[in-house]
């Protein structure tokens, strides 16, 4: 992805995520300059994964294959080991019209993906088998909203503006927004996007940018 396009999409999913009502914390109107001074001094946000994050999943087709995200919050690894201290995280997601996150999977996380505005998300489902891998056949089981709903293998969950669905570690799900853009808060076990996301298809989990102009704002992974 060109630095120019990530700006964009950075200007434009602020405007969005304000359009809710929700506010950005102060952090994530740093400059790269005041970021990297940040975590140069201290300051945890490159170990916790927090700020921008977009990714077109290494394919260049953003519009099509591509999630904007933002981590407001985020644990270490260690306090999950632990069994103590913070054991969370939140994000903040934006999926498009039409705009496709792969299927994939998580070992350790679990989460609640929450529509928060805007279109009708829509996830298809998978249980996993013994080994991990996709069951063609299994019904997939999920919480939505503190009631189980049972689906067939590979279908379709439509969640409308304030309802979300509990996944838990090793339930497959790819998701896009139908109908017009959606806002998703996500509320999950610590977050590690480096080793915990298991793709069907070999994909890459963060862009490959071209710096043809300089950075709006760091991304988590310019740190």
């Amino acid at each position: 992805m060109k630095r120019s396009e990530i700006n964009q999409i950075l200007t434009e999913a602020d405007a969005f995520i304000r359009s809710f009502g929700y506010v950005m914390p102060p952090f994530a109107y740093w400059s790269p300059e005041e970021m990297r001074a940040a975590i140069a001094g201290g300051a945890d946000h490159a170990a916790r994964g927090l700020g921008w994050d977009i990714t077109d999943y290494g394919q260049g087709r953003f519009d099509a294959l591509g999630l904007f995200l933002f981590t407001v919050r985020n644990g270490h690894a260690a306090d999950l080991t632990r069994g103590r201290g913070m054991l969370y995280a939140e994000k903040i997601m934006i999926s498009r019209k039409d705009q496709l996150s792969p299927m994939h999977r998580h070992n350790i996380k679990a989460e609640d993906i929450i529509n928060r505005g805007g279109g009708t998300l829509v996830l298809e489902l998978f249980a996993p088998d013994a080994a991990g891998a996709i069951d063609p056949d299994a019904q997939v089981e999920v919480p939505v909203d503190g009631m189980l709903r049972r689906l067939p293998a590979g279908g379709h969950l439509k969640l409308a503006p304030g309802e979300s669905v509990t996944l838990l570690p090793g339930v497959w799900h790819a998701f896009w927004a139908e109908g017009a853009d959606v806002l998703i808060g996500e509320v999950s076990t610590v977050n590690d996007d480096r080793t915990d996301n298991v793709f069907r298809e070999k994909i890459g989990r963060f862009p490959k940018v071209e710096e043809d102009v300089a950075p709006l704002h760091l991304l988590v992974s310019d740190y």
